[in-house]
């Protein structure tokens, strides 16, 4: 039976088809489907880390190659340590775990100033030779609203409760909506249906690493105490668009008021206090931290989340977000798949402890 009729994932909030829903998840939405957990080792033993063979130096890539692709990388800021309100007391989506609010301090870091794109993405891929998970699995989830009615045609099954998300075979970071699309005119936009595990691989080719969930919301909040949103608490400032959401009716009309109904170019809206870009909005971001819902209000330093789990967080929403189903554009929201899922709205960005 396809991994795809074992599970149930709605709106970022994850139940599944044969199981138990998930700790501390409501039936919500409009994030990302997942994938059903991969079977148990047949010798009991743990999976090695796939990224450990794209580390840096790990391969023969000759310096000159190394060169050129390390020109493809983003421009990163350096994020001063400081202490921080971590999460809130007035939730949007209490059973996501955003609360309580918490002081913690992180040290400092260097952070992407924008998701990593396709084209740098396919420079890692023609460096090393990398094959997506969702390339080996053969399919991955897509929006049904940006699909042509061709693919759509092929498709007879669909997450129960969220029917807008389909299992599109064919469709992977080349070819995001499926085999009748490509990228290629998207070489500047996040890239796309990537697994958490595709992310660190990246990462580490690239000798940086994802950001733990609180140095993401730190760099999301950008000195501001006690906001919504990277820029404030109102959502359109003076009538202006700040990040890639939903505008209309969802699931049904997206606007595209702010100028795009599915990614939008890296850097198309403003920044963020620290320079950062789509912080918010585009595409949702993994982090490295394992997924829990139970937060010590105790001060922490540096926190990592829990040593072990099954799910991998996630932060700032896509393009798809709306506050009637995925209010998660928000700097404390946040939310969860298996490290091998993947779909239309899911990308990441990189961090450093060093200047890159």
């Amino acid at each position: 039976m396809s991994r795809c009729l074992l599970l149930l994932f709605v709106f970022g909030c994850v139940s599944r088809l044969f199981g138990a829903e998930q700790e501390g998840s409501p039936s919500c939405g409009c994030a990302t489907p997942r994938r059903a957990d991969p079977d148990p080792a047949e010798d009991g033993t743990a999976a090695p880390d796939p990224a450990a063979k794209y580390s840096r130096g790990a391969g023969e890539k000759p310096c000159a190659a190394r060169g050129e692709e390390e020109n493809t990388q983003s421009q990163m800021v350096l994020i001063s340590g400081g202490e921080f309100l971590m999460g809130t007391d007035n939730p949007g989506i209490p059973a996501d775990g955003e609360s309580p609010q918490r002081l913690v301090q992180v040290d400092s870091f260097h952070m992407d100033v924008q998701e990593v794109t396709n084209r740098q993405f396919q420079s890692f891929v023609g460096a090393t030779g990398y094959v997506t998970e969702a390339e080996k699995f053969g399919d991955s989830f897509v929006f049904e609203g940006i699909l042509s009615e061709s693919v759509k045609n092929q498709i007879t099954q669909a997450v129960a409760a969220a029917p807008w998300w389909l299992p599109v075979k064919g469709a992977n970071w080349r070819q995001p909506e499926g085999p009748d699309s490509n990228n290629t005119d998207r070489l500047d936009h996040p890239v796309i249906h990537v697994s958490w595990a595709d992310a660190n691989a990246y990462c580490s080719w690239a000798d940086r690493r994802l950001p733990t969930e609180a140095e993401w919301e730190y760099a999301c909040r950008s000195g501001l105490k006690d906001r919504l949103y990277p820029w404030g608490n109102k959502l359109n400032p003076k009538g202006q668009h700040y990040a890639n959401l939903w505008q209309g009716d969802f699931p049904n009309h997206n606007s595209g008021e702010d100028g795009y109904v599915k990614t939008s170019p890296v850097k198309s809206f403003p920044a963020n206090g620290f320079g950062l870009y789509d912080m918010v909005g585009n595409a949702w971001e993994w982090t490295s931290d394992w997924w829990t819902v139970h937060h010590t209000a105790v001060q922490q330093h540096n926190p990592t989340g829990p040593p072990s789990g099954t799910d991998k967080v996630k932060k700032g929403g896509s393009y798809m977000c709306h506050k009637s189903y995925c209010y998660r554009y928000r700097c404390a929201a946040r939310s969860q798949n298996s490290p091998d899922s993947s779909a239309s709205n899911l990308g990441f960005r990189c961090v450093s402890q060093e200047q890159q």
